[in-house]
């Protein structure tokens, strides 16, 4: 008998103490896809192609053949660059190779700036139509552009960056440089930029 009143009783106590209680909750996510940059260049500034590493370079069609430069010899060549579709946008930077000094190349002196358009010559180069030095004209050969100069390149190829390259044998250049060749290369290099 006491034993049932004691159940009883913990039943009781129980039973007074039982709340009810409602509830409701929400719940959120996100999918997060990182996005591309790359950039992509051009000889002629109408078809453009990766040349991701320098043994796929794309080789410059300078004006003047330089496969015959004479003392006081300018010869121009264009190259562009854009991004590709998709990607961020970013900023581009010269750099011009160690080894470009070699042979010829330690005669040659060199400039770079950018143009409006998709010509290359002397007009281009020294015209209006020309913006800041990328590379001053007259610097040798493994001069990479100004630190902190660089090139903007909009998001989805919408823009291309047009550099026009000036390379000349100076008057100066001596009887010993006739006959030396040299292979000149350079990199763009390209950094992607916060929306």
């Amino acid at each position: 008998m006491r034993a049932l009143l004691a159940s009883g009783l913990v039943l009781g106590v129980g039973a007074s103490v039982t709340l009810a209680a409602w509830t409701d909750s929400e719940h959120s996510q996100a999918t997060f896809t990182a996005g591309h940059f790359g950039i992509v260049g051009s000889t002629n500034g109408t078809t453009f192609t990766e040349h991701a590493t320098a043994g796929s370079a794309a080789t410059l069609n300078f004006q003047v053949a330089p496969t015959a430069m004479a003392p006081g010899t300018t010869t121009y060549a264009l190259y562009s660059v854009s991004t590709i579709n998709p990607s961020v946008a970013g900023t581009v930077a010269l750099h011009a190779t160690g080894t470009n000094n070699s042979g010829l190349g330690a005669h040659l002196t060199y400039g770079v700036r950018t143009v409006s358009g998709v010509t290359c010559n002397a007009a281009a180069f020294n015209g209006a139509g020309s913006a800041a030095n990328v590379v001053a004209p007259g610097q040798p050969m493994t001069a990479s552009s100004t630190q902190g100069v660089t090139q903007t390149v909009q998001a989805n190829s919408g823009n291309r960056v047009n550099y026009c390259f000036a390379v000349t044998l100076p008057t100066t250049a001596p009887n010993s440089a006739q006959g030396l060749t040299t292979t000149a290369s350079w990199e763009f290099v390209a950094t992607s930029t916060a929306p």
